[in-house]
């Protein structure tokens, strides 16, 4: 059966949309057969991937029980549009609504190694299926304050689906995406997450370039936009197939850093950075 990733963020702008995408292509070419879902209304990835929801069924569609997952499957991912969030709307009012997305991806579950899943910029119903679907997540940030308190507030999101509706979930890691490592700011953004969530961080860091945007436009990878940015990827790829081996299915659920009676208390604490405050001094 696919390990299946889910990818989320509290907010928008800390490039996990990107993430999902290189990942996706960088799995790909280490021979891992992947499988991507745009879960995002936005449908930033399915453009990303040059996939046009128009051309068949999206994941609107699998959600609401129109379409199996099968259909809606275009070049090893299931696209997305703005239909989804009529399709949340129609859901909440749904038994079991956390569910919908789970029960419709069992049946691709043997067709794929991993399933790698865009969430929406938020925390809502999307989000809880996407997570209730999942074996591990992943959680993005970028190098900005604001940006590190809400990596506690999906932790915290993490830690709640885990106890009350998948047992099984698990956290992979946390990822500090865009980047610039040459300011004071992002070296001290790294470090109050090492603070936090000690070996839970991921060792690589995805540097900070307008080539992401660039490549996003073409709807080109930056492994071959910028193999030079490229490699940050693929070191994070070669990161995340560690991490699930050195798991296993038989170790699953593996516990979280923090224990869930204090998680609730520590996500309404301001991240603390380790060295004075966050500044953007070079």
């Amino acid at each position: 059966m696919a390990q299946t990733i889910a990818v989320l963020s509290q907010k928008g702008g800390t490039g996990k949309t990107t993430a999902v995408r290189t990942l996706a292509d960088a799995f790909r070419r280490r021979g891992v057969h992947t499988l991507a879902i745009d879960l995002d209304p936005q449908g930033n990835l399915s453009e990303y991937f040059n996939v046009l929801p128009g051309g068949g069924p999206t994941i609107a569609d699998v959600l609401c029980g129109r379409s199996r997952a099968t259909r809606a499957i275009r070049r090893d991912m299931i696209p997305a549009d703005l239909t989804l969030a009529e399709a949340e709307l129609v859901l909440g009012g749904k038994m079991g609504r956390e569910l919908a997305l789970r029960r419709a991806l069992a049946e691709v579950t043997d067709d794929y190694e991993l399933i790698l899943i865009d969430c929406p910029p938020s925390l809502g119903l999307l989000t809880v299926n996407a997570l209730v679907a999942a074996d591990q997540a992943l959680v993005t940030a970028e190098a900005q304050y604001f940006a590190l308190r809400g990596v506690d507030q999906a932790v915290e999101m993490v830690e709640l689906a885990r106890e009350g509706l998948n047992p099984e979930l698990s956290l992979l890691g946390v990822l500090l995406n865009l980047a610039d490592m040459r300011t004071v700011h992002s070296r001290e953004a790294l470090a109050s997450l090492e603070v936090r969530f000690h070996e839970l961080v991921f060792g690589t860091v995805v540097r900070a370039s307008i080539a992401y945007a660039e490549s996003a436009k073409q709807a080109t990878s930056i492994l071959d936009h910028r193999p030079d940015l490229g490699a940050d990827y693929l070191a994070l790829a070669g990161e995340v197939l560690e991490r699930l081996d050195a798991r296993g299915a038989s170790e699953r659920p593996v516990k979280l850093f923090f224990p869930s009676a204090s998680i609730t208390a520590q996500a309404t604490t301001p991240l603390a950075p380790a060295v004075g405050p966050l500044s953007a001094t070079p």
